[in-house]
């Protein structure tokens, strides 16, 4: 996978399928009082990695995309990933289950048992779990929301009929209850407000094989220009998704994929008539949640943000990533990753290796 590719011909790696503002729904609390901080972990550690791991294997019938399936999981280098991953000095990875494609990266029996062929034989996130955990690091994984599950996890399912959010967190219990205490948290994406009674049950379910798992729900409050409390006040931390710096701030107003879109001079991005809007943290705590920030480089969420603006120099990210720390809040890095075989580009990775070297050294 090229880490920079031109302005036309943008294949976008898309984190929030939902991009609007939230609103808080009715019977929906504010935070609990005295809430434990499950993600107080993410701001004493250094920063977090992100790759979306998503598999699209080929063939002309069910069987002929199971077996391509099979073939490139097996040809996933976990010691090369692993060692990537060490050498950035992050504390923490997210990595994804699936996301879209039809196709997951680790077995569920529920999936397996009513839609069967859509996981392969090789579990690599239990792999990447069970070596992460003697390093000393923490293993967050990523998940589509039940209204914008995996279609094969849909199928399987039932979507759309009577008890389909039931199933839905029955589903992510069997996940957890497999994982146990190897995973130390969960980030759900295109999430929609729900009443308290909805979130307990689906963080119950999370937490049947860890209770101490911290969970994030993604509104994509930081990108969208509505409002940046969390779409869940009952969360661990805030998902916090980023689509774009500028001048090392989150931009914060939305820019749509097909919309009138700019590059001015100096190469900034605007929507053509919408003034630009910045935004960043001031505390460690949004809502009484853990500040937490999900920002792509070298590969983007947003198509209307070609990959290209998604790099940024040395100076620009390391002193973004040291002013979140300031205030106690965390920042995940995603990065690209080739499906074929697991290896970050080098560039990429280069740099999250200076910049773990830059918040190691005195200033």
């Amino acid at each position: 996978m090229r880490t920079i590719i031109p302005l036309i011909g943008i294949v976008a790696c898309t984190v929030a399928c939902t991009f609007a503002p939230v609103v808080r729904a009715a019977g929906q609390s504010g935070p609990a009082a005295g809430k434990p901080n499950r993600a107080a972990w993410m701001a004493q550690g250094t920063y977090g990695m992100m790759t979306h791991y998503l598999l699209q294997p080929k063939g002309n019938t069910p069987e002929e995309k199971t077996a391509d399936l099979n073939r490139m999981v097996d040809q996933f280098d976990l010691e090369n990933y692993i060692r990537q991953f060490q050498e950035t000095g992050a504390d923490w990875l997210i990595f994804t289950i699936g996301q879209t494609t039809g196709y997951l990266c680790s077995s569920n029996a529920a999936l397996d048992a009513k839609n069967p062929g859509h996981t392969p034989r090789r579990d690599v996130i239990l792999e990447i779990a069970q070596r992460l955990k003697p390093l000393g690091k923490r293993l967050i994984l990523y998940f589509p929301s039940g209204e914008d599950a995996d279609p094969s996890v849909k199928k399987a399912l039932a979507f759309d009929t009577p008890g389909y959010a039931d199933r839905y967190f029955e589903f992510m219990r069997q996940y957890s209850v497999k994982f146990g205490t190897l995973v130390d948290g969960w980030w759900f994406d295109a999430c929609t407000p729900h009443p308290d009674d909805y979130w307990n049950k689906w963080l119950a379910a999370l937490r049947a094989g860890n209770p101490e798992t911290a969970v994030a729900f993604s509104g994509a409050e930081f990108c969208t220009g509505g409002p940046i409390d969390p779409v869940c006040r009952l969360a661990d931390y805030h998902a916090g998704e980023i689509h774009l710096l500028e001048d090392g701030k989150i931009r914060r107003d939305f820019l749509p994929p097909g919309g009138d879109i700019v590059v001015l001079p100096g190469g900034k991005l605007r929507k053509r008539g919408q003034e630009a809007r910045f935004y960043m943290p001031d505390a460690a705590l949004i809502d009484g949640i853990q500040w937490h920030g999900l920002l792509p480089i070298d590969l983007t969420f947003n198509p209307a943000v070609p990959n290209q603006f998604c790099h940024y120099s040395d100076k620009e990210l390391f002193e973004f990533v040291r002013k979140i720390k300031a205030v106690g809040g965390a920042l995940t890095i995603n990065v690209p990753i080739d499906p074929e075989n697991g290896h970050i580009p080098e560039d990429t990775h280069s740099q999250l290796v200076r910049l773990s070297k830059a918040l190691a050294s005195p200033r």
